[in-house]
């Protein structure tokens, strides 16, 4: 060290705060040794170790330093991993790793690393690599961990499972079936983690693929695997899978499982039928836990069967369960579904002063909602307003949708001017207004929007469908390029329209769509909605008796609504159709919704 290295060294020691030592620095710059390694790694070292609240300057000071050594990597290591945020040490090493060989960890960097690491994961269960891949992926540094897997100098079947647990939660299900076909061994970790990653990013089949996969080659199902397959059935409706998928658990013996059956509840209300969730519930073996319950009335409230929601919370409390926040949101999820506005005040009030619970902003939500359908969008508003958190997008676009519903063009442009303060680029508030629009009959309000989302490159979420047909899942999705199921589809759907028109006097409601196109064009967009192909699908495949299920990832328009209807009576035919936010059961021309959705 040279004489002059040596004194700003000394001056460094001296500074007690960041501010001196900004000062000391300035006339470190001034004395040209900004770029000496040697004293800007101790000015590194000061500010990341010696004074506090100077980690973000030190990091800074890291990020202008041209060519930062491998002292100065552990240093910013060392200070992050003691900081409030231990987890973010992982990126500097992460990135140490990524310019090797120029720089290597040495014991140094793996020890304050690991200090890091351990901070935050007090009790790790893998070794080394693969406690610093998992911090990788927590800190969502999908690349950093896939490095610092690739550089393991040993990988165990742990490791491997880490990497597929990683890539499913960040939606990288390309990645985790390369690493899960390489893996030479696989244990019914590796098969339940990439059922739960498929099923967790919606692809149904992958995940069922492998459920079945896993069965052929003589692996043994755990909790994990069997809650990961029925999630997937409760997401893509595939109330058939899930039965089989039922038989297999009671045979099996792992109806003893408290998760299992919880997960059973789910499935059959997201695949259309309460009362075999029902029927699960009431006979489980095992002790009913806050979940069981809360799933019940999650269920019910799907379904529009408010009073049985309502019962069903009594009954919850008459065997000594305390609600939870979740609850309350089933609770009053319920009673919105149902119209019961009166109910769902009172139930708003009793879970603050009866259960001390504080209103999350899901609850607000909730009442929002619950306003909203009811048409008493004024007091929706009003609620909003005074809610003493700040409302955040959901909330408004919660109002903005009720206003779609209703017609009330004054406060759907007040609500979406504050959405677009929050969320300027949100296609789906754009169509809302766009919806509010063209019932009132403002066409140039319309055609406004529509070049607005074009010049912004906004583009519509698609409307998809789904149905199981002999435990095959088929998706539809209007105005998407033919195949054979497609066209099979369109052309038993026309056969349906003709003889709706025919016998049941149907009429399309087409005043939403665009007036500068003909009345033609206006009636065949409106037809080929993606669950009326899938219904007409069901219709031309299904045996006659059976009941058509079909998944909606949107809200069900009401023209789809009206032909739902008037399908189940002229074909004598059961439609269970689930949209965004409820189920829609269709017998004898009628809904179970009583046409309040």
């Amino acid at each position: 060290m040279s004489n002059s290295e040596a004194r700003w060294v000394s001056l460094l020691s001296k500074c007690i705060s960041l501010r001196p030592t900004k000062q000391v620095h300035t006339h470190i710059y001034q004395n040209g040794l900004h770029s000496d390694s040697l004293v800007l790694g101790k000015l590194l070292l000061h500010c990341a170790i010696s004074i506090s609240d100077a980690l973000h300057y030190a990091q800074r000071l890291f990020q202008h330093f041209p060519y930062p050594d491998t002292f100065m990597y552990n240093t910013l290591i060392r200070g992050l991993a003691e900081s409030y945020t231990p987890l973010h040490c992982i990126h500097p090493f992460i990135q140490m790793l990524r310019r090797r060989p120029t720089f290597s960890p040495d014991s140094f960097s793996f020890a304050f690393a690991l200090k890091g690491v351990f901070e935050e994961m007090p009790e790790p269960n893998v070794v080394t690599w693969n406690a610093l891949a998992t911090a990788a992926f927590r800190c969502g540094d999908v690349e950093g961990a896939r490095d610092a897997f690739q550089r393991m100098p040993i990988r165990n079947l742990t490791s491997c499972n880490l990497l597929l647990a990683g890539y499913g939660k960040a939606g990288k299900l390309e990645l985790a079936r390369q690493v899960f076909s390489e893996m030479p061994m696989k244990d019914d970790v590796s098969w339940s983690t990439m059922i739960v990653a498929f099923a967790h990013n919606g692809s149904f089949d992958e995940a069922f693929g492998f459920f079945r996969e896993l069965l052929c080659v003589g692996i043994r199902p755990n909790e994990v695997s069997l809650t990961g397959v029925l999630s997937a059935c409760a997401q893509a409706g595939a109330f058939e899978f899930g039965k089989i998928l039922h038989c297999f658990i009671e045979k099996s013996g792992f109806l003893y499982i408290a998760s299992v059956n919880n997960a059973l509840i789910d499935t059959y209300s997201k695949c259309g039928n309460a009362a075999m969730a029902r029927l699960v519930f009431q006979n489980m073996p095992v002790t009913r836990s806050i979940v069981s319950w809360t799933s019940m009335i999650a269920g019910l409230a799907m379904h529009g069967y408010g009073e049985e929601a309502m019962q069903l919370f009594h009954e919850m409390e008459e065997a000594g369960v305390r609600p939870d926040g979740i609850t309350f949101i089933s609770l009053l999820y319920a009673c919105s579904h149902s119209g019961m506005v009166e109910q769902g005040c009172a139930y708003f009030s009793k879970m603050k002063n009866m259960y001390g619970i504080e209103p999350a902003i899901e609850h607000y939500g909730c009442m929002v909602d619950l306003y909203g359908r009811a048409a008493k969008l004024q007091k929706a508003y009003e609620f909003v307003c005074q809610m003493p958190v700040s409302p955040n997008a959901i909330i408004w676009r919660t109002l903005l949708g009720a206003c779609s519903i209703h017609g009330n063009i004054e406060l759907a442009e007040l609500v979406k001017a504050r959405l677009a303060e929050m969320d300027p680029n949100n296609s789906g508030d754009h169509v809302l207004l766009s919806n509010v629009y063209a019932t009132a009959g403002k066409w140039k309000d319309v055609v406004s929007i529509r070049r607005t989302m074009t010049e912004q490159s906004m583009k519509k979420t698609p409307g998809w469908s789904m149905i199981e047909i002999d435990k095959v899942i088929y998706g539809f999705v209007a105005g998407e390029k033919p195949n054979e199921v497609t066209e099979e589809a369109h052309n038993k759907l026309r056969e349906i329209m003709l003889r709706l028109r025919v016998e049941a006097g149907y009429a399309p409601q087409i005043r939403s769509v665009l007036h500068d196109i003909e009345e033609e064009e206006k009636e065949d967009s409106v037809s080929k909605h993606s669950e009326k192909l899938a219904a007409a699908f069901g219709i031309e495949k299904l045996p006659k008796g059976r009941i058509l299920r079909i998944v909606k990832n949107l809200r069900v328009c009401g023209d789809c609504h009206t032909v739902m209807k008037l399908i189940s009576k002229v074909y004598e035919v059961e439609i269970i159709v689930r949209d965004r936010s409820r189920f829609h059961s269709f017998k004898d021309g009628f809904c179970s919704c009583r046409d309040y959705w």
